[in-house]
């Protein structure tokens, strides 16, 4: 291990939060058959720590230790469950440089990203914390006389959340603040990627007086894991974010005890760039829309469209300023492209761009692996690009932005909406009619009107077609986890006491 890692892993294993076990009732627990699996720094290649690999046998425990938690989880007051979360969000903040420094090692992004991400991914515990009081029932106008009729949202259950590596903090606390929120507990299945980022939150969440039980990581052997979690009566909700592909299977599996789902999946993200558009803004907007992240968000800007009236103005300026970024491990002075995740996600890159070459298309800027070596790959520009290539059709996952013109904004639309995604869209524009004609137009669950960063706690994040299904933040996050009961009292009647109106 390089003494600058060993320096930043010794700091946080003084401050506890250098977890390497599971967390199953309040306990850190290893692996029943004390395997192990090892967590890589994507930048060096160095092994991190090595973390319990459990499977079914630890997960169904976790369930059960959620399943007993429940109970009483269910049944604090909001204002309760709400302290119990504020307690959270304030003791993540307090450790946001070192959590930051967490997902820098075993993720790969620059830590000022990686800091951000701690930001954000707290706010998500702040705003359920606020959201846990705002959980109102309703009243139905009845239709005899002596009856009454209630609707009461009630908690759905145990959920079983399963998050990807790309965002380690953010992805966990974005369901399990409004899991925690309306009284469900949880089962945090990580990556096996990135999983002492979720073990530290998990830290963090016991310190806040969060009860054994209502928060249990298990990470490991994905399939088993994930087959527990589909096969228990036990859990009643299952929240995901990942591939489609994944999606699908875990969709299909939940079907065989009707669990409620919400996913949040691939993406093909359009960025419009239209004649109008003030090009600077335009530059910078698709430029943190594509390369946040070395390009590994599910709404990247995956396709570039660029009307022909500024496509050759717009190609030079967003190369000259895709050629400024430095890429490095994410704890070098400047650095704002790390690492890709590993080798595969790496390969996947090359391929997409062997394709779109061999089809015509050219490259601007970049297009080959870093010199740097690992997983890194340059920051990429390619145009003359055609819908057919690859890097157009699918997710391309890495630091590649694919240039197409258009004529029309017909023409742009029908181009855009040409996928089986439907996560995020991006429009520049400064015609505000088309601003609204557009993102109507576009079938996307998000569209970012002259930014390229749209992602917040406090609206609502999802696909439509097969980018998912369900919301994740906002007031609207906190209907995933609420099943709706109705109830009616008959001879009903009303008694004031005196001197009360």
């Amino acid at each position: 291990m390089s003494v600058g890692m060993k320096s930043v892993t010794d700091r946080l294993r003084d401050s506890g939060l250098l977890r390497t076990q599971g967390l199953i009732g309040g306990k850190w627990i290893d692996a029943y058959d004390g395997k192990t699996l090892e967590v890589h720094n994507p930048a060096t290649g160095e092994v991190i720590a090595n973390v319990s690999c459990m499977g079914g046998k630890e997960t169904k425990d976790a369930i059960s230790s959620a399943f007993d938690a429940f109970n009483s989880w269910s049944k604090l007051t909001a204002a309760e469950r709400s302290k119990g979360l504020r307690k959270w969000y304030d003791l993540l903040m307090a450790h946001k440089e070192e959590l930051g420094q967490l997902i820098t090692l075993e993720q790969g992004k620059p830590l000022k990203e990686a800091v951000g991400e701690v930001d954000y991914g707290a706010k998500f515990i702040e705003f359920y914390a606020e959201e846990a009081k705002r959980v109102y029932g309703e009243i139905i106008p009845a239709t005899l006389p002596d009856r009454r009729l209630f609707v009461l949202k009630q908690p759905v259950g145990v959920a079983g959340a399963i998050t990807p590596w790309n965002f380690p903090l953010a992805m966990i606390t974005r369901k399990v603040g409004p899991a925690l929120a309306c009284g469900c507990t949880v089962v945090v299945k990580p990556s096996e990627f990135t999983p002492l980022t979720a073990l530290a939150a998990a830290e963090l969440a016991l310190q806040a007086g969060i009860p054994p039980g209502v928060v249990n990581v298990v990470m490991g052997n994905a399939p088993d894991i994930g087959d527990a979690l589909l096969t228990s009566p036990q859990v009643r909700k299952i929240t995901f974010t990942g591939s489609t592909a994944v999606g699908k299977k875990l969709m299909a599996g939940a079907a065989g005890t009707v669990k409620k789902v919400s996913l949040e999946l691939g993406g093909n993200a359009p960025c419009i760039v239209f004649d109008d558009a003030d090009l600077n803004v335009a530059v910078n907007g698709a430029l943190a829309a594509k390369f946040r992240n070395s390009g590994q968000t599910c709404v990247c800007a995956n396709r570039v469209l660029v009307q022909e009236g500024i496509y050759e103005k717009f190609a030079d300026a967003f190369s000259k300023a895709v050629k400024n970024l430095k890429v490095g491990d994410g704890f070098g002075e400047g650095v704002v492209q790390g690492p890709l995740i590993n080798k595969a996600a790496l390969e996947k890159v090359e391929t997409f761009v062997e394709d779109a070459v061999s089809k015509g298309a050219k490259v601007l800027l970049g297009g080959r692996r870093h010199s740097l070596g690992m997983t890194f790959y340059e920051p990429t520009v390619l145009s003359n690009v055609k819908s057919e290539m690859l890097v157009s059709r699918e997710e391309v996952f890495g630091p590649v932005a694919p240039l197409l013109c258009f004529k029309t904004e017909e023409e742009a639309i029908h181009m855009a909406n040409d996928t089986n995604a439907g996560l995020a869209a991006y429009i520049f524009t400064n015609n505000l009619q088309r601003t609204w004609r557009v993102s109507e137009a576009l079938e996307y669950g998000l569209v970012g009107v002259n930014e390229g960063l749209i992602s917040t706690e406090v609206a609502p994040f999802g696909g439509v077609k097969q980018s998912g299904l369900g919301r994740e933040g906002s007031k609207y996050g906190m209907d995933e986890f609420l099943e709706k009961e109705g109830a009616c009292s008959t001879a009903f009647e009303l008694y004031f006491e005196d001197g009360l109106e």
